[in-house]
């Protein structure tokens, strides 16, 4: 075992959505509404076939550095919920992956794990270059947690720490939680293929969050910025589209199954926290009790928050938060 294993049991107590929507760095409309705060700083960052990458600064300059990002077919503006609880401390760099989020659709999309691997190098490498050296930190979370993790592992430590959230690796073949793992990530592939890409109005994908059942732990008003964070206005006015296309999204679940992403914890070149989903929760995603199992099996400094499914920034985001500034209390000067 090269790190510590444990359970987060910690009580959290109730500041959720209520304090959420009243702190100043995010102006309320309604109880059903959030409003994203204006960057201090933003600026592009191309990548190795010219697509641009805009990433956004909020927060404390004076901060030790968090790079934080999202899961396949998300984007990052929708986990304001849990990052707006770092910006008093932290110098906060939110940014999407490629064809996610704020950032325009690439043809051809190179949209796979090792480009999006070399795609966080040159991000890593450019905000260095633009801003200075310092202590950074990077928070990811599915999909971009599995790409930091082939990142590290294939390319090079370059943090002073990881943060893992729910990373939904898959074993082996002939580990217990493969099969399960297998299911999940075909299941989500044929849902992301059979998606509808447009809509009339914002409020039509939001009541789709709404209505799904994996959705439905979320905090106030994050559904609707989580359509509003996916989608982009069509040309003329024509309603929206998703801005990460399903075919895409359908290729990133598929892609999971031949990763071969089961590292050791020592493998990395520092400190890595793996945060899962609740692996005992009814119902709960298979991802909980894979990281549960990956964590015992290869040494990681492991927590998991009660009560979450997959998307757990979303459904208890000031838990999440305190796990992450334990971490960074603990790693980071």
């Amino acid at each position: 075992m090269c790190a510590r294993t444990r359970v987060y049991y910690k009580k959290m107590g109730d500041r959720g959505q209520t304090q959420l929507l009243f702190l100043p760095e995010i102006r309320k409309l309604n109880s059903m509404h959030l409003i994203l705060p204006a960057p201090r700083e933003s600026f592009d960052i191309e990548l190795e076939d010219g697509t641009k990458i805009k990433m956004r600064r909020h927060g404390n300059s004076g901060g030790a550095r968090l790079l934080i990002s999202h899961g396949n077919g998300f984007a990052v503006d929708a986990y304001l919920p849990f990052w707006h609880f770092l910006l008093p401390k932290y110098d906060v760099l939110v940014f999407d992956f490629r064809n996610h989020g704020q950032n325009i659709p690439t043809q051809p999309s190179h949209h796979n794990y090792a480009q999006f691997a070399r795609d966080l190098d040159r991000i890593l490498d450019a905000v260095h270059q633009r801003m200075g050296q310092k202590a950074t930190v990077g928070i990811f979370h599915s999909m971009s947690a599995r790409a930091a993790m082939k990142h590290a592992i294939e390319i090079g430590w370059k943090w002073d720490g990881l943060v893992l959230f729910d990373p939904p690796n898959v074993p082996p073949l002939g580990h217990p939680r493969y099969r399960p793992m297998q299911i999940f990530e075909g299941m989500l592939r044929q849902w992301a293929l059979n998606r509808r890409r447009q809509f009339a109005t914002v409020e039509e994908l939001a009541d789709e969050y709404r209505r799904a059942r994996a959705h439905r732990g979320w905090v106030g008003g994050a559904h609707e910025l989580m359509a509003r964070s996916v989608l982009r206005a069509n040309p003329g006015g024509n309603g929206y589209s998703l801005v990460c296309a399903p075919e895409n999204e359908a290729a990133i679940y598929a892609e999971a199954l031949s990763l071969n992403l089961w590292p050791q914890a020592c493998e990395f070149g520092g400190p890595v926290k793996l945060i899962g989903a609740d692996p005992d929760m009814e119902g709960a995603s298979p991802t909980g009790q894979t990281n549960r199992a990956l964590a015992g099996e290869n040494g990681y400094d492991y927590d998991f928050v009660p009560g979450t499914g997959h998307l757990l920034q979303i459904e208890k985001p000031d838990a999440c938060a305190r796990v992450v500034e334990d971490f960074l209390a603990k790693h980071v000067r």
